[in-house]
């Protein structure tokens, strides 16, 4: 898991929580990632897109992970202008990786794989009915998540207070939690 050490950067606020995260997923024997809402990167001028590291870039530390165990992640945006940035941050892992270009209730209704690893990032957490919707990712998921399976939250607080009860109240416990996300396990 040495590729984690390049995600080790002063600005990427969300470092510790991916590690312990994917250290715990590996120790599961985990290979089945899927992700809502990819990292987009920032914006250079009209054409360039670079490495957000405040966004800790998920879909990028996520594709390492699965090419390093020969697992594979799903990720999902309903932005493709996102898509299309995300592929060129893991063009080196694409084999790894199926990106799908819809609403993510959409997506994980229609998912028909059992889930090892869900991380759940759609939706800024500042936009209107953020919890809701996360809500209602985590209510689709939770009867493809595996019995040992992982559940990442993004955005603590702004859009996880409702999926972080309905996790508790279906007794998962909280494994890890920052000021950023929160990480759940039955």
């Amino acid at each position: 898991m040495n590729f984690l050490n390049y995600y080790n950067h002063h600005k990427n606020i969300r470092f510790d929580s991916f590690k312990l995260a994917l250290l715990e997923a590996n120790n599961r024997k985990h290979k089945i990632i899927v992700e809502t809402g990819v990292s987009r990167g920032k914006q250079k001028f009209w054409f360039f897109t670079k490495i957000n590291w405040k966004d800790g870039m998920s879909t990028m530390i996520f594709s390492d992970y699965v090419k390093e165990v020969e697992g594979h992640m799903y990720s999902c945006d309903i932005n493709n202008r996102s898509i299309v940035n995300a592929k060129k941050f893991v063009k080196k892992n694409l084999d790894f990786v199926t990106f799908v270009n819809e609403d993510s209730l959409k997506f994980l209704k229609s998912f028909n794989k059992k889930i090892d690893f869900l991380y759940l990032d759609s939706l800024d957490g500042q936009m209107e009915n953020a919890n809701e919707h996360q809500l209602s990712e985590i209510k689709i998921a939770l009867p493809k998540l595996k019995k040992n399976s992982l559940v990442l939250l993004d955005d603590k607080g702004t859009k996880t207070k409702l999926s972080a009860k309905y996790l508790l109240e279906n007794n998962y416990k909280i494994v890890n939690e920052t000021n950023e996300q929160i990480l759940f396990s039955l």
